[in-house]
């Protein structure tokens, strides 16, 4: 079944190896479960720094940051850092696309109301992050072993 998606891209970086349009639609309707307005933003690290700041009080910038407006239905940003994405995927040695892909989909897994603050709510959101990345044709974003740090 496929729910009514609202989906605004903005691309705020000239980093190398942006995604395009297609592949961050096609990634975002893969994790999306309900009715949907979200803007997804690729930005450069001195925004999302400052978002970072502003907004979590961390001074660094982060991959992915989700902001919720409304649970019902979904209403919310989801921001990649571009810098961030690509450095995280050369030091784990996996592509900047599967990386970005594993990135979006967690945001929207965030803005559908997943978390993973305590381990049955990792274990949740791991699980169902594997199921769709193997979906898409990409390679379990966990295998390594290594915890990324998302919001």
């Amino acid at each position: 079944m496929t729910h009514p998606l609202e989906l605004a891209l903005q691309i705020a970086s000239r980093a190398e190896g942006i995604p395009t349009r297609a592949q961050l639609r096609r990634w975002v309707k893969a994790a999306q479960q309900a009715e949907m307005a979200l803007t997804l933003r690729l930005t450069d690290a001195a925004e999302a720094q400052q978002l970072n700041h502003d907004y979590r009080g961390k001074d660094y910038a982060t991959n992915v940051l989700t902001f919720v407006y409304a649970a019902a239905p979904a209403n919310g940003d989801v921001v990649l850092c571009a810098p961030v994405v690509a450095r995280e995927a050369a030091e784990q040695g996996k592509s900047l696309e599967a990386h970005y892909a594993h990135l979006v989909i967690h945001g929207v897994l965030h803005l559908q109301g997943y978390d993973h603050e305590h381990k049955s709510e990792a274990v949740a959101m791991e699980s169902v992050e594997r199921f769709i990345m193997q979906h898409l044709g990409y390679p379990d974003p966990y295998e390594h072993g290594r915890r990324q740090s998302k919001t």
